[in-house]
């Protein structure tokens, strides 16, 4: 169970009024700390399994290492808060920081360490917790303090009086931070080939970006939280950049919102080139919302595969279900594709997606493109250890695995024509159509009685009868393969 520390200051009320719902929905210990002031987090606090409450006079922003009053050595902490603004009943969170000067607690162009994957959490359970009446959302780092001692956060109630006095709002903001006793402050780690380190940061980062750019309730980075796999560490919102000022000549804030967030990954909201070449000099891998969305919980080992052998996901290569290790990119027959995608584009999706660890796409995404990366057995070794025996096995496998999905295609096919062959260079199409050319010879004029007999609906033609069957002919479509 992750500790959890609880901050609360006797100087907001809304915090106060969140601490008294927190005391009555826990089993709480009453413990007296003589050590330290009360003032300071001292006299008396509170222990229940996986979380430690302690009081402090002080607002949040002005507590510089909290930490150092608890017991229980957290892996984080929270500031139970108000949050204030013109944004009706809200319950929100954040990290703490500043991109610039220090207006508000803190250092100036300093970020505390944070917890993205306990913010996610906390979302969460505001949705699940939260009256009616409030909207849920998160914010970009903002405000101090910049020194707590392990990771943290603010889980705030707002935005005004009648909010910060409302027993709900409260015991929805007390319910979520108790849900943060079984949640670790990170994601999972990841581990890709290309991914470039800093030697201040852990070797395998956590599936976690750092935010550039938007504004201050950060739309697309809470996105990113709500539908993806990925959590997101410090933003910086327009205005915090605008404040930094030149990227180049505040690199030691923006390596340390990496190192706070465990992560060497970004997504930029807006264009910043001056930004974004700053952030490459560091080695940071800037990627998109787009990106994040396609990539989901994927191994980064095997996305990196898959955009070096058969292109970029911002260009449109999209994934399958298949895993893999290694992939072989395949092109698929043209025609036969073009000829499914005509039938049934939605039965073709399925079946690349079904059968492969990414294909291309074309227009904007909609059709699915030629290529496609398969599963691989390039790089496992055979049972002689002959190079050959396994160039061989590789090529095996990736001309079954195409076959497959020529298979399927051609199933696809079926719908339109009356029977589906597959021979060695070739998918063999065969149905009976309407003819045009004999409907001519016999004298029907184009127009909408070509159409009615191609529907199967008998015409008349000066007083005769001429029934569809009389101008079908047999057609053979062939695909080469």
């Amino acid at each position: 169970m992750t500790a959890l520390a609880i901050v609360e200051s006797r100087a907001d009320r809304a915090s106060v009024h969140i601490c008294d719902q927190l005391r009555e929905l826990a089993d709480w210990e009453v413990v007296d700390d003589d050590t330290r002031p009360a003032a300071d987090g001292g006299g008396t606090y509170y222990r229940t399994a996986g979380a430690e409450l302690r009081s402090f006079d002080d607002f949040h922003l002005e507590l510089e290492h909290p930490v150092e009053a608890f017991d229980c050595d957290p892996d984080v902490l929270v500031f139970a808060s108000r949050h204030s603004g013109d944004t009706g009943p809200l319950l929100t969170g954040h990290f703490t920081g500043n991109f610039g000067p220090a207006e508000f607690g803190g250092e100036a162009n300093a970020v505390a360490e944070a917890c993205p994957n306990a913010l996610a959490h906390l979302l969460d359970a505001f949705d699940e917790y939260a009256p009616e009446q409030y909207d849920v959302g998160m914010e970009c780092t903002h405000h101090g303090p910049t020194n707590v001692g392990c990771p943290s956060l603010f889980a705030e109630l707002g935005s005004g009086d009648e909010q910060w006095d409302d027993p709900n709002g409260a015991a929805a903001v007390a319910r979520a931070i108790l849900e943060l006793r079984a949640v670790s402050p990170h994601c999972d780690r990841l581990e890709s080939a290309s991914r470039s380190s800093h030697e201040s940061r852990d070797a395998s980062p956590c599936r976690q970006v750092v935010g550039f750019g938007g504004n201050h309730y950060a739309p697309r980075f809470t996105r990113i939280v709500r539908e993806t796999p990925w959590a997101v560490g410090h933003i910086a919102a327009d205005w915090a950049l605008d404040a930094m000022g030149h990227p180049s000549s505040h690199r030691d804030v923006l390596e340390a919102a990496f190192d706070a967030s465990h992560t060497d990954m970004a997504v930029l909201d807006g264009e910043w080139p001056v930004l974004e070449e700053t952030l490459e000099e560091l080695g940071v891998r800037i990627v998109s919302e787009t990106w994040l969305r396609e990539v989901g919980d994927r191994p980064l080992e095997l996305v990196d595969a898959v955009e070096s052998s058969l292109g970029a996901v911002d260009d449109g290569v999209r994934f399958g279900d298949c895993a893999a290790e290694s992939v072989a990119v395949v092109e698929l027959p043209a025609a036969l594709l073009d000829a499914a995608e005509g039938l049934d584009p939605e039965a073709v999706r399925t079946v690349v997606e079904a059968t492969t660890v990414a294909f291309t796409t074309e227009n904007g995404g909609i059709r699915v493109g030629s290529q496609v990366a398969v599963p691989s057995s390039n790089g496992e070794s055979s049972n002689t250890g002959d190079t050959t025996a396994t160039q061989t096995i590789a090529a095996e496998s990736e001309t079954t695995a195409r076959g497959a999905i020529i298979e399927a295609l051609a199933g696809v096919l079926e719908d339109k024509y009356e029977t589906v062959t597959l021979e060695d260079d070739a998918v063999v199409a065969e149905r009976t159509s309407f003819d045009p050319a004999l409907a001519r010879e016999i004298g029907v004029p184009e127009g909408p009685k070509f159409g009615a007999l191609a529907n199967g609906d008998a015409v008349a033609v000066d007083g005769e009868t001429i029934s569809p069957e009389t101008v079908r002919s047999q057609q053979t479509d062939r695909f080469p393969i």
